[in-house]
């Protein structure tokens, strides 16, 4: 993305007393008019004889300005494998010698190519976003979605890299989904966007599989997990209609009809339809009886499969509406389409399509924290790089400590999320070898959205203030900079925002009857009674344990409250989750015996902010009845309706 070295400075700059290496007054500036300096007939005949020095040694500096080189030094990375200290002390810990052997062996060669290939391509993406060609020449509708050759290009380096293949192969058994998950963490702040439709490629095939990979979907599981270029498919996850948002119960409106060789024609309208060009798509739907009627609420949807295209390259009976003009994610095709009696194969039980597409939005929702994640990384390292080269009031930034708190307090944010993605993909991997113990299948289910709305969170304001250590420079669109940042903003958004991931979390532990909280709490005291070993982790240890007691109490108290309790108090409590069960991990990694200083200090200052905000607010009063009507009164105060 930063390959290219493109000028921020321009001859139509407006003057400033710093252009000219002469401090002058700011009515003289303004009469000036040399290499883009305006100025009026009138004006210049009003400058005088005692002025031409100046004018000649301005004009003579600004040109010799439009051969010089930047006024500053770009940022720049090397291999983000080798230079990710975390990541390799985190493989080096967890995985088994012979299989970090030859995962390192891989990871250092996939780095080099990020550096010298994919990053240039990545940038290509942004430059050339997809455009949408509703009718061609003569009138006939087409309905054509072109991408640039880069975009292509990146599904073709996803499968000879095996970025999906990885996790269905199972060559390291229970570590190939973490493995996975790491060359994703590496590609997806390089990959254009492309990230996006891997991730529901990735869902879509665990759907299959755990479908049990039926005969009429071998086909498409293979492509979905091919490493061949040629014969790779990505897959799109076509649930948003025109109501929007993530009520699907209640939402969807597309209709199957079933046809007399069994398949199901479909008919309605998806009103955002990520990676448009894709292959392939798993699609909610809710089947019509004879009569023409549809079950109402979540008991009516089933999940479909369909065919994009035909083997002839026509549309299935879709029309593509538009693309949607987004805010960020550009690179990728983003639309609306009309189902006209598209051809689908049912895959579900009639009626389970929500608990068949469940999967897919487990590991969609992973692959949201991966996105999360490497932002992070990427805008964390520039700022760092950038530091060591950035001279400002007379020294480097890294010698300004105001500066360096700053980027230290993001590195913290950067380390734990890494953690808590790392144990997530680690569970995942045990689950799906079936080494997974019961209590670890059910920290995994809580885990997830968790996870997933406390990185998104973090995602946006490490971003922002990363990109603040540039400067003016952040602001602007050539760096590179404002691409990540419109990148991440989608992270608290898409699959699920962070209020209805809030609300996931209580529903995971109502159906669990307070199992999974029991596991919650067990596991994060095993990992402090390992930390517990290490002195200089004391202090971290004491304030996790008491948050973990103030959680304890919190919900001892709300057990005996009503429910808009618990929907009040979900935000604060699932950040209260992660923020606990992070500085676990960090404790757990900061306790090896090869542990650097470096970990030690990121686990202690995890631990200084406030760990537990469910029960400040709680004691704040911020979750009773009275506070709800305060909330409306606040919203609604100034407004006559």
């Amino acid at each position: 993305m930063f390959a290219c070295r493109l000028p921020w400075w321009r001859s139509s700059a407006t003057c400033k007393p710093w252009q000219s290496g002469h401090f002058l007054p700011w009515d003289r500036c303004q009469m000036l008019s040399v290499k883009g300096i305006k100025m009026s007939v009138g004006q210049q005949q009003q400058v005088g004889m005692k002025d031409k020095p100046v004018l000649e040694d301005l004009e003579t500096h600004l040109a010799r300005r439009e051969t010089e080189a930047l006024f500053q030094e770009q940022p720049e990375t090397g291999n983000q494998y080798l230079e990710d200290t975390l990541l390799r002390s985190y493989l080096k810990t967890h995985l088994p010698p012979k299989v970090l052997e030859e995962v390192h062996r891989d990871l250092e060669r996939f780095g080099n190519r990020l550096l010298t290939k994919i990053q240039p391509l990545s940038w290509e993406c942004e430059q050339n976003p997809p455009v949408f060609r509703q009718y061609d020449a003569w009138g006939q509708r087409v309905d054509h979605i072109h991408t640039c050759s880069a975009w292509r290009r990146m599904k073709e380096i996803s499968a000879e890299e095996g970025l999906i293949a990885e996790a269905y192969e199972k060559r390291y058994s229970n570590w190939s989904r973490l493995y996975q998950a790491v060359k994703l963490y590496l590609f997806s702040s390089s990959s254009g966007g492309f990230s996006c439709p891997l991730a529901m490629t990735d869902g879509a095939a665990k759907v299959i599989e755990s479908l049990g990979i039926p005969g009429s979907l071998k086909n498409a599981f293979d492509r979905l997990t091919s490493r061949d270029p040629k014969k790779f498919w990505t897959s799109g996850q076509w649930m948003t209609e025109r109501r929007g948002g993530s009520d699907v119960a209640n939402g969807t409106e597309t209709v199957a009809r079933k046809q007399p060789d069994g398949t199901y024609r479909l008919y309605g309208f998806k009103w955002f339809t990520s990676a448009a060009d894709s292959d392939m798509a798993l699609t909610l739907a809710r089947i019509a009886d004879a009569e023409g009627q549809c079950t109402q609420g979540s008991r009516g949807l089933s999940l479909f499969f369909l065919r994009v295209r035909d083997e002839e390259g026509n549309l299935n009976s879709i029309q593509v509406q538009r693309l949607k003009d987004k805010l960020g994610t550009r690179q990728m095709a983003t639309a609306e389409l009309w189902l006209q009696g598209a051809r689908a194969e049912l895959i579900s039980a009639e009626g389970r399509g929500v608990a068949a597409i469940s999967n897919m939005l487990n590991i969609t929702r992973i692959h949201n924290v991966i996105g999360a994640v490497a932002n992070m990384r990427r805008m964390v390292s520039l700022s760092r790089n950038y530091a060591r080269k950035r001279v400002a009031f007379g020294k480097l930034l890294k010698d300004h400590p105001l500066h360096m708190q700053t980027i230290a307090r993001l590195e913290v944010q950067v380390r734990g999320a890494f953690l808590l993605l790392m144990e997530i993909v680690r569970l995942l991997g045990l689950a799906e070898t079936n080494l997974a113990s019961e209590q670890e299948q059910l920290l995994l289910r809580l885990l997830i959205p968790v996870a997933k709305l406390y990185t998104g969170k973090q995602a946006s304001a490490v971003a922002v203030e990363a990109m603040e250590s540039f400067g003016g420079q952040g602001y602007m669109e050539d760096t590179g900079l404002p691409v990540i940042l419109r990148d991440t903003l989608v992270l608290s958004i898409w699959e699920g925002t962070t209020n209805i991931l809030s609300l996931d979390v209580l529903r995971s532990l109502a159906k669990s009857q307070g199992q999974v909280m029991a596991v919650f709490l067990s596991t994060v005291q095993k990992k402090l009674e390992l930390a517990s070993g290490t002195e200089e982790l004391s202090p971290a240890v004491q304030r996790t344990r008491e948050a973990i007691g103030s959680l304890r109490q919190f919900m001892a108290d709300a057990g005996s409250e009503q429910a808009l309790t618990m929907e009040l108090a979900a935000r604060d409590f699932s950040y209260s989750l992660a923020r606990i069960y992070t500085g676990a991990l960090l404790m757990e990694h900061a306790a090896r015996p090869d542990a650097s200083r470096t970990d030690v200090c990121a686990a202690l200052r995890w631990c200084n902010q406030e760990l537990c905000p469910v029960a400040v607010e709680s004691g704040r009063g911020s979750y009773g009845g009275g506070a709800a009507l305060q909330d409306s009164a606040l919203v609604f105060g100034n407004s006559r309706l």
